[in-house]
């Protein structure tokens, strides 16, 4: 039987269990769902790659508490080349499952493709491995690895720290990385290199409570406002990535991606522009490109007529080959500094990124985020406060209701006429993972940081 109809005759196979592992929700993040779930699609992936002969397989304890599946397949000599297979298990959390089109964690069929949270991201992969092993059988002239993580989508370094310190069991003549697509349907394609990342969340805090808009607008800086201001030095007016000290000039001499083709695997709307002054190529393959991943601020839902003490933004910077992950996020955390508006300036004490671990100096403990506040007592706002029957959250005589939450923290529904005090560290945020190794800026005196300030929470791999 031909190579081809072998595998056509394990495609209802592949489908059943990919739907299978596609059900798991493996994202790995506690706060978001539970670890068993990722611990169940690990144990899938152990359980299914030992049944096409891998032996020697374990679940592998990394450092940020995920598990990778390691196994082994000898060949026919001993002598042959080894191939190192590499997937992930581990996918994007859904966020709003009412926003899909499909429910995320059911695959489903569509115009005869395949749609579900991980489908190709990376459990279509493992599935691509274990159908291709089954359609070869035999006839494979090399030794195998296989090495399937559980946070890649984090970011959180598990199999980064895991690697150094098992470089021989590891060790191969190739890797073969499949988290990766074809330029189309239909046309294969080999990727010889990826883009790295470096990760950064920026911290802007420039007043010790909400004031009221109305009494105190205009002069008193609002921290979501420099937030924006921040994030828009990021872009031109052609939205190329203008980091400074990164290089934005480089061009692709390669295969051309077609402008039309990119619009539309790209989801662009009508009269929406392509960005950048490169074609599709440059700005994909050979230049920076900085997005913002995520941004904490109050809801416009719930929003009160308050100026923001307090924003934050994840930044994810990517970098063509042949450019430095760890350099790139020292410029992208340079420029951020220099360009800080109103005084927010930045004096941040650095842990090592996650892709170099190295032995560095220990920063001061990180201050929890997002911070809730106690309420003070009505004895410590001053007499003048309550003389004049202010706004002031403790001391007015309008009841004043239970503070309210948001996905960035705790709020008060108006200001305390004294500064408050830091209560214990809240449950976090679960819209985006902590990176393992951060930096923050030292606060001053009484635990309150100097003035405007802006945080960086680096992570690059």
């Amino acid at each position: 039987m031909e190579l081809r109809d072998r595998i056509a005759g394990l495609m209802g196979q592949a489908r059943n269990e990919l739907a299978e592992l596609v059900a798991l929700k493996s994202v790995a993040d506690p706060r978001q769902f539970p670890p068993s779930e990722c611990a169940r699609a690990a144990r899938w992936v152990l359980d299914h790659f030992a049944q096409v002969g891998f032996t020697d397989l374990r679940l592998e304890e990394t450092a940020d508490g995920s598990q990778a599946v390691y196994g082994a397949r000898p060949g026919p000599d001993p002598a042959a080349p080894t191939v190192l297979l590499y997937a992930h298990y581990d996918v994007q959390p859904p966020l709003d499952d009412h926003a899909w089109r499909t429910p995320p964690f059911q695959l489903t069929e569509v115009d005869g493709r395949w749609y579900g949270r991980g489908a190709a991201d990376c459990k279509g992969n493992i599935l691509m491995h274990l159908t291709a092993l089954r359609a070869l059988g035999d006839q494979v002239p090399v030794n195998l690895k296989l090495i399937v993580e559980g946070s890649e989508e984090q970011g959180t370094g598990g199999l980064e720290d895991y690697v150094p310190r098992h470089a021989d069991q590891l060790r191969a003549d190739a890797i073969l990385v499949c988290d990766t697509g074809n330029a189309a349907v239909g046309v294969p394609a080999v990727t010889v290199s990826l883009r790295g990342l470096a990760n950064v969340v920026v911290s802007v805090e420039s007043l010790s409570s909400e004031v009221h808009s109305g009494m105190y607008g205009g002069p008193a800086p609002d921290a979501l406002a420099a937030l924006i201001h921040l994030l828009a030095t990021l872009r031109d007016d052609a939205g190329n990535t203008t980091v400074t000290g990164l290089d934005n000039t480089q061009t692709w001499d390669g295969v051309p991606w077609p402008p039309e083709q990119f619009r539309t695997d790209a989801c662009l709307l009508p009269g929406v522009s392509l960005l950048g002054d490169g074609t599709v190529s440059d700005m994909v393959w050979a230049r920076p490109a900085v997005t913002v991943l995520g941004i904490d601020c109050p809801p416009v839902i719930g929003s009160a007529a308050a100026i923001q003490p307090h924003a934050r933004a994840r930044l994810n910077l990517r970098v063509p080959p042949g450019m430095d992950p760890v350099e790139a996020q020292d410029a992208l955390v340079a420029h951020l500094e220099a360009a800080a508006p109103w005084g927010c300036g930045s004096r941040s004490s650095e842990n090592p990124p996650a892709s170099r671990s190295r032995p560095g100096p220990a920063g001061p403990p990180m201050p929890p985020w997002p911070r809730p506040w106690r309420r003070p007592t009505a004895a410590s706002c001053p007499p003048s406060a309550r003389a004049a029957r202010s706004r002031c959250a403790t001391c007015s005589p309008t009841p004043t209701p239970t503070p309210r939450s948001s996905s960035w923290g705790w709020r008060s529904p108006r200001p305390s006429c004294t500064p408050p005090t830091r209560a214990s560290t809240p449950p976090r945020s679960p819209a985006w993972p902590w990176p393992r190794r951060c930096s923050f800026k030292p606060t001053g005196q009484g635990g309150r940081p100097e003035g405007p300030t802006i945080e960086y929470h680096r992570n690059a791999l």
